[in-house]
Order: structure tokens, then C-alpha cells, then sequence
């Protein structure tokens, strides 16, 4: 079990935190952010076996490349290939078709790496995957786009039947990797009794805060019920609903008052402030109904996972631990939303793996507004 370190609090923690966020010479500038939550300080340190001042410093690192990667990847154009942090979030690498771009890349602070293959070729690999038959598909736990390593990679208990997927699809064999693992994603929705909101006698967690115009309501994952389900604890009605293929979903509440907050360590509130989608490497922090607040690092954006109910693809594979139960909840990094829970392997116990649906694609296809702080 990963060490819980001392946090550090008030004056301290801030006086930490404003440091860390002051960027290098070689770096862009980066605003000053607000305090970290000290409920999120705590479990990165519970979590990723962090001391209270690594913690305050590996926010501060995630947030410029953050930036430097948003930046980077519309000034790079059609050559840019992803990006990713090393282990500790102390170096951000940005891949690049084009040597050229080294010294663009650089002079935001990050390490160019030259690569064969853009992130769209990448991406079309993926989605060439994606559109394989359901009789392939079904030969693979999951797939998905791995920037650190300039390729498709798929998951399979029969290595066979992973390459007879690649073989279906008609995709570049060479830009896939198949890996034998035993990895094997379930959805997390359970029928038994707890927190959180419910559908009959079944039970999920809420994502985050959303309005429609007017109408109060949350998103969660669209494996939890379908369009006109009604919940209770609180009460109301599936909106949309989409899944295997997606896994998402809005609830309206109307009559309920929406907050800008995640349930962090202990029931204390951590506020969103908006939703920029992390790094590859960068912390993530969990919330669900089943296991609590638990934290990890995100692994890769753009998986596709085969569920027994099908493949569901675009999501984001991360190192936390989830159970039954803890579908549909909260992913933070910092205070920017990330996604909902939709499924995983392993449990709380001895480790796992989970993948989000992310947030913004759920905004973006039902038109909602994220509640922020």
C-alpha cells in the first residue's frame, strides 16, 4: 500500500503551491493558480505515494503542460503527434512529424521527440479499428492510441484473435501493437444498496453539475439507464443516453440546486473551474459512491474498450482503482472535469485499471453547460 505523506495546510500550502506555479526560463508563462483542494493534496498523497510538497509541485507541472500542450498542438498543425509526462509530471514530451518544429516545441518548455506517424494517422488507425465487425471486436479486451510509443495498441487474452481484428479492420499492421494481457473491462453499475442516485434497485454516481437553458441536471454513464428512466435520491429523468459505442448520459433534476463541486477525501467539496482535458501522464483524481475519492495518473486518451454488451470507444484509460458502483462518477485533474467513470478491471483492494468517458464530448452532444466555480 502506497504511503499516506503529512499535508500541508494554509499559509504553507499556498505559499508551496504559488512557488511551484512560477514557470522556468525555458518554459511559457503560466497564471497563478488558486490553492489546490487540500482533500485532492491528500489523496495524490495517499494515492501516488507523494510527499505533501510533490503533490503542490506535480499540479503545478500539469498545469503548464496543460497550456504548452493546447498551444502546441494548433501551432504544429498536421504534424503534431500527441504529447505526454514522464513519470514524476517534471517533463512534457511533444511528438512531431516534422524535425523542424523542434525549437517551437522547445520554447514552450517541452521535449520534442520525431516520430513516423501524426496523431490523426493514429487516430484513423484507432477508428479503422473501431469499425471492424462486432465478431472481431469481440477477440479484444480493448484498444487504444498510444502517443508515447507512436502506435494503436490492442489488448487481448488470445493473440490470435487480436491480430485477426487488426486483419479485419484493414488497418497499417505495422502502426498496431497486440499485447497479451489478461485484462478484462466490466461496466461498473451493480444492483445493490448505497449513496449516490438510483435507477430502480440498481445504483451509479453522478458525474458532474449540468444545465440545459434552464433545466438542472448531471451527466453520468449511459450504461447506468436509458432515455425516459427516471432516478431517485435525487429524482429524475434520463434525458439521453448512449452506450455500447458511447458511454454517456444526462439526468434532469428539475427542483434541485446544481453545485460546481466534486466529493473529495473525507465528503470534503473540490470546486470545477472548467474543463480542459489533462495530459497524458498527468494526475486524476476519482469520485463514486462505492470506493470514494481515489487517485492515479492518466495512461492514455482514446481507447476503445469491448464490453459483454459491446465496444465503446474515445475514452481515457487511467490507473485508478474503481468498483460496482462507481459508475457514471466523477474524473477531476486540478479542478478542471474530465470525465465519468464507465468501467474498469481490478478493484480498490489490490489495483486497478478504469476508463472515462470525457466530459466535453457529453456536453458537446446533448448541448449542456458544465456548472463551474
Amino acid at each position: 500500500m502506497l504511503r499516506r505523506g503529512t499535508l500541508l495546510a494554509g499559509a504553507t500550502t499556498v505559499a508551496l503551491y504559488l512557488a511551484a506555479t512560477v514557470a522556468p526560463a525555458s518554459a511559457a508563462p503560466a497564471p497563478l493558480a488558486p490553492q489546490p483542494p487540500a482533500a485532492m493534496l491528500e489523496a495524490l498523497q495517499r494515492d501516488l505515494g507523494l510527499t505533501a510538497e510533490q503533490a503542490v509541485q506535480r499540479l503545478a507541472n500539469e498545469q503548464r503542460a496543460a497550456a504548452s500542450e493546447s498551444a502546441l498542438s494548433g501551432e504544429l498543425g498536421a504534424d503534431y503527434a500527441g504529447a505526454w509526462l514522464n513519470g514524476d509530471a517534471s517533463q512534457l514530451s511533444v511528438a512531431t512529424t516534422d524535425a523542424a518544429d523542434a525549437a517551437a516545441i522547445r520554447a514552450k518548455g517541452a521535449q520534442p521527440v520525431i516520430v513516423g506517424r501524426t496523431l490523426a494517422e493514429l487516430n484513423a488507425v484507432k477508428d479503422g479499428l473501431d469499425q471492424a465487425s462486432a465478431e472481431a471486436r469481440a477477440g479484444a479486451s480493448l484498444w487504444y492510441v498510444d502517443v508515447a510509443t507512436n502506435s494503436v495498441v490492442v489488448l487481448t487474452g488470445d493473440q490470435a484473435a487480436g491480430e485477426a481484428l487488426v486483419a479485419a479492420a484493414g488497418v497499417d499492421k505495422n502502426a498496431v501493437r497486440v499485447t497479451l494481457s489478461a485484462e478484462k473491462p466490466q461496466a461498473l453499475a451493480n444492483i445493490i444498496g448505497g449513496l449516490a442516485y438510483y435507477i430502480g434497485s440498481s445504483r451509479c454516481s453522478i458525474g458532474f453539475s449540468v444545465r440545459k437553458g434552464t433545466t438542472p441536471g448531471f451527466v453520468t454513464a449511459g450504461h447506468c439507464g436509458r432515455a425516459g428512466n427516471t432516478t431517485s435520491n435525487p429524482s429524475g429523468t434520463f434525458q439521453g443516453s448512449s452506450f455500447p459505442g458511447n458511454d454517456y448520459a444526462w439526468v434532469a433534476t428539475p427542483g434541485h440546486t446544481v453545485q460546481p463541486w466534486v466529493r473529495g477525501s473525507g465528503g470534503a467539496n473540490v470546486i470545477v473551474r472548467g474543463s480542459t482535458q489533462a495530459s497524458v501522464g498527468a494526475s486524476i483524481c476519482r469520485s463514486g459512491s462505492t470506493t470514494g475519492w481515489r487517485c492515479g495518473v492518466i495512461r492514455q486518451h482514446n481507447a476503445s474498450v469491448t464490453y459483454s454488451q459491446g465496444t465503446v470507444s474515445g475514452l481515457t484509460r487511467t490507473t485508478v482503482c474503481a468498483e460496482p458502483g462507481d459508475s457514471g462518477g466523477s474524473y477531476i485533474s486540478g479542478s478542471q472535469a474530465q470525465g465519468v467513470t464507465s468501467g474498469g478491471s481490478g478493484n480498490c483492494t489490490v489495483g486497478g485499471t478504469t476508463y472515462h468517458q470525457p466530459v466535453n464530448e457529453i456536453l458537446s452532444a446533448y448541448g449542456l453547460t458544465l456548472v463551474t466555480g
